[in-house]
C-alpha cells in the first residue's frame, strides 16, 4: 500500500499534521499504533486547550481532530510499525502483521511513554493495583486509599481526578515543593482527601495479587515505613518512544529525535512532531503546532519533489 504521507502516531501532533495533509488533497495514511490519540486521550479533563471554555475530555478533543482530518480525506490504520527502512525511496514501513506500506513521506508522531518506577513489586502488580492511566482505572478504586507518585502538572491533575472515586489519596514526592502550575497546586492543597509525604520515595510495592501497601524512603532521613494503599499510580515523566527510529535519524542521548526547528529530520522527507520531540513543553497545544508544521514542511517537500522531477523530465526530452 503506496501512500504520499504516512504518519506514524495518532496524538494532538500526528492527527494536526494528518489534517494539514490531508486538506493539501495528498489523503494521508495515519497508523494509529498502541494508543488512539495518543496520551492526551487517557486524559480526563483538558482546561487549557484554546477555544474549549468549559474545558474538555482528553479522548473527546483527539476524536474531534481525527474526524475534522479524515472529512478532507485522511485515512486510519490500526496497526504497528515494526522496521522503517528509510535508506530507498520511497521510504518502506513493515507492521506487526506483516504488510508493506511505502511512503514518499514520513511523520513520525510516537510520542512519549510513561516512566516507570523500576521498583520491586511493579511489574508483578501492573494492571493489579498499579495503573499508569487515572482516567482508564480510576473507576476501579471507589472508595479505596491510593498513591500517586510525582510532583508535576500531570500528577496532580490526575491526583484530582481520582478524587472523584478515592476516599484517601496520598501525593508521594521526592522534593519538599511541586513543580505543578499553581492553580493545580491550590486545587490539590485545598482538597481535603488529598495529603502529602515530603521528601520521599517509593523503594518497593507490596502484595501478591494485589497492591496492599508501598514502603516509602525519606530521602532526608533515610527511614522507612510501610503505608497502607489498594492502588499506585506513578506520574514521573516520560520516555519518548523512538527505538524504532535508532539508526533510521539521528536522536539525543536521551533518545528525543533531533530536528532542525522546522521539524525536519536529518533525514530528507523524514519529519518529526510533539513528544517524540518534546522534552520541555510536552502539551497538546504544542504537540499541535509541532504537528501543523510537519504537516506543512511534508506538503512543501513534495511538492519540490515533484517540480524536481517535472523539471528533469523536461532535460531529458529536450
Amino acid at each position: 500500500m503506496h501512500s504520499q504521507v504516512v504518519i506514524i502516531g495518532s496524538g494532538p501532533a500526528g492527527l494536526t499534521a494528518a489534517l494539514y495533509a490531508a486538506r493539501a488533497s495528498l489523503e494521508p495514511l495515519v497508523v494509529r499504533g498502541l494508543q488512539p490519540g495518543g496520551l492526551i486521550a487517557t486524559t480526563s479533563e483538558v482546561e487549557n486547550y484554546p477555544g474549549f471554555v468549559e474545558g474538555i475530555g482528553g479522548y473527546e478533543l483527539a476524536d474531534n481532530i481525527e474526524k475534522q482530518a479524515a472529512r478532507f480525506g485522511a485515512q486510519y490504520k490500526d496497526a504497528l510499525i515494526t522496521k522503517v527502512d528509510a535508506t530507498q525511496r520511497p521510504f518502506v514501513l513493515t507492521t506487526d502483521g506483516d504488510e508493506t506500506l511505502t511512503a514518499d513521506a514520513l511523520i513520525i508522531s510516537t510520542g512519549a511513554s510513561p516512566r516507570k518506577l523500576g521498583v520491586p513489586g511493579e511489574e508483578r502488580l501492573a494492571n493489579r493495583g498499579v495503573s499508569y492511566c487515572a482516567t482508564c482505572d480510576g473507576f476501579f478504586f471507589r472508595g479505596k486509599k491510593v498513591v500517586v507518585v510525582g510532583g508535576g502538572n500531570s500528577a496532580l491533575d490526575e491526583s484530582l481526578f481520582l478524587t472523584r472515586y478515592v476516599d484517601e489519596l496520598i501525593i508521594i514526592h521526592r522534593r519538599d515543593s511541586l513543580r505543578a502550575d499553581p492553580v493545580l497546586q491550590e486545587r490539590a492543597f485545598s482538597n481535603p482527601k488529598i495529603r502529602f509525604i515530603w521528601d520521599s520515595v517509593v523503594e518497593e510495592i507490596l502484595g501478591e495479587d494485589k497492591v496492599i501497601a508501598v514502603r516509602v524512603k525519606n530521602l532526608k532521613t533515610g527511614a522507612s515505613e510501610e503505608v497502607a494503599v489498594d492502588g499506585v499510580f506513578p506520574y514521573i515523566g516520560h520516555i519518548p518512544n523512538s527505538s524504532l527510529f535508532q539508526g533510521v535519524v539521528d536522536l539525543d542521548a536521551d533518545g528525543y529525535i533531533l530536528t532542525d526547528g522546522r521539524t525536519r529530520t536529518n533525514v530528507a522527507g523524514i519529519f518529526a512532531a510533539g513528544d517524540v520531540v518534546d522534552h520541555i513543553y510536552r502539551q497538546a497545544i504544542t504537540a499541535a503546532g509541532e504537528g501543523c508544521q510537519a504537516g506543512m514542511e511534508a506538503i512543501w517537500f513534495l511538492a519540490e519533489q515533484e517540480h524536481a522531477a517535472k523539471k528533469l523530465a523536461e532535460a531529458a526530452q529536450g
